[in-house]
């Protein structure tokens, strides 16, 4: 076993000791459904959450995070003001529908989703396409706080950037080494898991928390609440900022590949593919880190068996959709991790090929300088093994081999 968790800088250590009242006390409060929905409608100065069927997961959710996530204090305080912030922002998206009903009828046109296993190049492929002044890739901040919507001679100075940084930056204040693996901030291009997480149906829990009831629950709902709030945090977003392509990315949508296509039927979507064996271990890590900001349990190898399980469920249905026909050829590009390491350009333009847009000279070159300003390991060294997961490699390989066969994915 060679993962360890990364320290903790000295004044974490006297949080959780409790040597910080003012944090203490906040941090005791208890996380109900009461507590938390009372005192976000005294913030906000709301009353309507709108939809209800954020009620289901959040009562299987708050329990969990109580009995088994076994949060630290820092971990509390850092919860309270994460639920708080999803409950605060459905009140403001319930009163920007009642105030502008408009709004459910803005075209999200053809927008197209970046996909695949985490670790896979999703982010920096998202960031390449980011460099397309024809695209939007939401932001941040706008995901974490839509309302009200953002408009052009504002958005580059919005207050609401230093918010969702101080929020993002979070977890690595908490602990060393995250940054090396993934880095969060308020103005870099966000996921769509952060739009689902207000619907409750998120992995931004599971990832965050070990709360094994809610990822059970998680893993059999019905999606459906979550896309169509995803869909109406875009809506809002290009309200006051006309939008011809939403650029989308997510790991989380190899779940749900049928439900985001009933959502966003003229979707495009493209899939990365690397190695699992390489994945696992890698994606682990990130959530194991991202656990240790929140509590003094992390079971490695239990995170692993988990995401291998889930993994191998989803590129598995990946390969069957591709054989049903769930995934339309057209709308459909496949991306090879070993082929965008070689040559990051030429994977985009066989992207840009498939879908039969135009890539010109100046674009081209804003993504070349992207690449070159973000070197590989510019903020630290991100080491794992597939040891740590404590699974045997022969039988691991074995269960991927239909889905490396499908889409050509080498053995690393």
């Amino acid at each position: 076993m060679t993962w360890s968790p990364a320290p903790r800088p000295s004044w974490v250590s006297a949080v959780n000791n409790g040597d910080v009242p003012l944090i203490n006390e906040v941090a005791q409060l208890p996380l109900t459904r009461d507590s938390l929905m009372g005192e976000a409608r005294a913030h906000v100065g709301l009353s309507d959450f709108g939809r209800e069927d954020f009620l289901e997961p959040l009562d299987v959710l708050l329990p969990a995070l109580e009995d088994e996530a076994e949060l630290t204090v820092i971990g509390r305080w850092l919860t309270r003001r994460f639920l708080l912030r999803f409950l605060g922002v459905r009140l403001q998206l319930a009163a920007y529908v009642r105030a502008d009903p408009g709004v459910a009828d803005e075209p999200v046109t053809e927008p197209l989703f970046v996909t695949g296993a985490p670790r896979t190049g999703t982010t920096i492929l998202y960031a390449l396409l980011a460099e397309d002044e024809r695209h939007r890739v939401p932001l941040g901040w706008e995901f974490l706080r839509p309302v009200p919507p953002p408009e052009r001679a504002t958005h580059d100075d919005d207050p609401r950037i230093a918010l969702a940084d101080v929020e993002l930056r979070g977890p690595a204040t908490v602990v060393d080494g995250l940054d090396a693996i993934h880095v969060y901030g308020g103005r870099m291009p966000k996921e769509c898991l952060s739009a689902m997480s207000f619907a409750f149906r998120s992995e931004e829990f599971t990832a965050r928390y070990r709360v094994p009831t809610y990822a059970d629950w998680l893993a059999r709902c019905d999606m459906r609440p979550a896309y169509e709030m995803h869909k109406l945090v875009l809506q809002v977003l290009q309200r006051r900022m006309p939008t011809s392509r939403w650029v989308l990315k997510s790991p989380v949508h190899l779940h749900a590949l049928p439900t985001l296509l009933a959502v966003y039927p003229d979707a495009r979507i493209a899939v990365t593919h690397r190695d699992p064996l390489t994945v696992l271990p890698s994606v682990t890590s990130l959530v194991a880190t991202l656990r240790w900001a929140h509590s003094d349990r992390v079971d490695f190898a239990e995170i692993g068996r988990a995401h291998a399980a889930m993994y191998h469920a989803d590129l598995d249905g990946l390969v069957d959709h591709v054989e049903r026909g769930t995934l339309d050829p057209a709308r459909t590009h496949h991306i090879r991790y070993d082929d965008f390491g070689r040559d990051p350009l030429a994977a985009v333009d066989k992207l840009y090929a498939q879908f039969g847009w135009e890539l010109d000279a100046a674009m081209r070159q804003r993504m070349q300088d992207r690449v070159a300003a973000q070197p590989k390991g510019q903020h630290g060294r991100h080491e794992y093994s597939f040891d740590d997961l404590a699974i045997d490699r022969t039988a691991e390989r074995a269960r991927y081999a239909r889905y490396q066969r499908t889409f050509g994915v080498p053995d690393e």
